[in-house]
């Protein structure tokens, strides 16, 4: 039984929604304001800040990545939905026998929700992949791509061939989903890459970043027009915003590596991290960065050392951690912030000569460590930059100048001032049958 009356919901999370973007969104929206950016500033933190209305202390998602330490391995963008601890916020409507979906969203794969979309390619064993997409009910996306016209590219999605045409087929296969009878949705959770890419090439200001906020515009008509029509409400919010990054990359491994803190191994003269035998490393992720300590007797001098090193804002022990909401053990013995006009980034090697194989592909499960150089091509033809001075625009901080966007179409119970409580108010608001 769907909430208030037979209305369901719609709720449509725009990455890299700030509130300067949401000031030049030129498009039929719910009424924008504004609430605190989570900390870190991440894609995967914010959406399971929102799933659980829970702070990082809680859900454990304290980056896009995490460092396993029984393997002693570094996990990016795995998508298992029991990453994320906590009770979700449509767990009533769910007991009620309402339905639920998430297309696009993080960790969404064995979620306890009736529709799930996801990018799920499969990576054949002599190189190359098979792109497809994970769906449940199991028919889901080929219907999809027979009505749209068209499978999902995952090139389109990351990499350097990344742009607003992945943004275009999420807006066209969720208007599908919420009018989709069959499916008979009560709460739909969908997601929109498209700002992202062009703000982290170029920056805020430039043409193309321009160029993908009206796209963007076009895209949330193409949702929310069916939405209105067929009585959903609606909410739009932002995960992070991002800022200019001017001053350039801070490399934290290498510092670490030349103290001799973090361990290389050499294999045919390239450098790949032993992180069975480092002292510490950084698991670097924007702006923000997660710092592992094998040894507590170490803290102290990787503390000092990293305060140093230019760049670097804030180190945070377990203390800070804790008044930050960011005290969990996924996180690291220390969390480093980077200042507002640089970024952290994961390369320890000095000379391309020593970067490992992956450091020339998009390889997002092996490096350990997000990597915004995959959005730009580099040389050889086909390969991705290793150059991170062209990486323009950053995200992880919170605090001033860090504020996103939110709106709904209905009164939502309190006025939320940051994600974890616009979760909790819409909770709230599901629970009211």
């Amino acid at each position: 039984m769907a909430p208030h009356a037979g209305k369901k919901l719609l709720v449509i999370q725009v990455a890299a929604l700030g509130q300067a973007q949401a000031q030049g969104l030129d498009c039929k929206h719910p009424p924008l304001r504004t609430m605190d950016g989570a900390f870190p500033a991440l894609t995967c933190t914010v959406q399971a800040g929102f799933r659980t209305a829970l702070p990082p202390s809680g859900h454990g998602m304290i980056a896009n990545g995490l460092f396993c330490r029984n393997l002693r391995k570094v996990m990016f963008w795995e998508q298992s939905s029991a990453l994320v601890a906590g009770e979700r916020i449509w767990a009533s409507l769910g007991r009620r026998g309402g339905k639920v979906g998430m297309l696009f969203w993080q960790q969404s794969l064995g979620e306890n929700v009736d529709v799930v979309l996801s990018p799920a390619p499969i990576h054949k064993h002599h190189g190359g992949m098979i792109q497809d997409c994970y769906s449940r009910p199991a028919g889901l996306y080929q219907g999809l791509c027979n009505r749209i016209g068209g499978k999902f590219s995952l090139r389109h999605y990351w990499g350097p061939m990344a742009s607003t045409k992945s943004g275009d087929w999420i807006a066209a296969a969720t208007a599908e989903v919420i009018r989709d009878p069959q499916l008979d949705l009560d709460l739909c959770m969908t997601y929109l890459p498209t700002l992202d890419y062009d703000l982290q090439r170029y920056g805020t200001d430039h043409p193309k970043s321009a160029a993908a906020l009206r796209r963007l515009a076009a895209q949330l008509e193409v949702i929310l027009e069916p939405a209105e029509k067929q009585g959903w409400e609606a909410i739009v919010f932002g995960d992070y915003a991002i800022h200019n990054v001017p001053g350039g990359a801070v490399f934290p491994n290498r510092a670490l590596l030349e103290a001799g803190i973090m361990k290389a191994r050499n294999v045919k003269g390239a450098l790949y991290p032993d992180l069975h035998a480092s002292d510490a490393f950084a698991v670097v992720d924007h702006q923000v960065a997660h710092v592992y300590v094998k040894d507590d007797d170490h803290i102290g001098r990787v503390n000092e050392l990293l305060a140093k090193l230019p760049g670097v804002a804030e180190v945070l022990d377990r203390e800070s951690q804790a008044a930050a909401g960011v005290d969990h053990p996924n996180s690291g013995e220390l969390v480093i912030v980077a200042e507002a006009d640089r970024w952290f980034a994961y390369p320890w090697w000095t000379s391309t000569r020593q970067a490992p194989d992956y450091a020339r592909h998009v390889d997002i499960h092996n490096k350990p460590g997000f990597d915004p150089c995959e959005l730009l091509f580099g040389w050889p033809p086909m390969s991705v930059s290793m150059n991170t001075a062209r990486v323009r625009g950053s995200h992880g901080r919170a605090g001033d100048g860090c504020k996103v966007a939110w709106g709904a179409t209905f009164d939502l119970p309190g006025e939320p001032g940051n994600v974890t409580e616009l979760g909790a108010s819409v909770r709230d608001w599901l629970e009211k049958a």
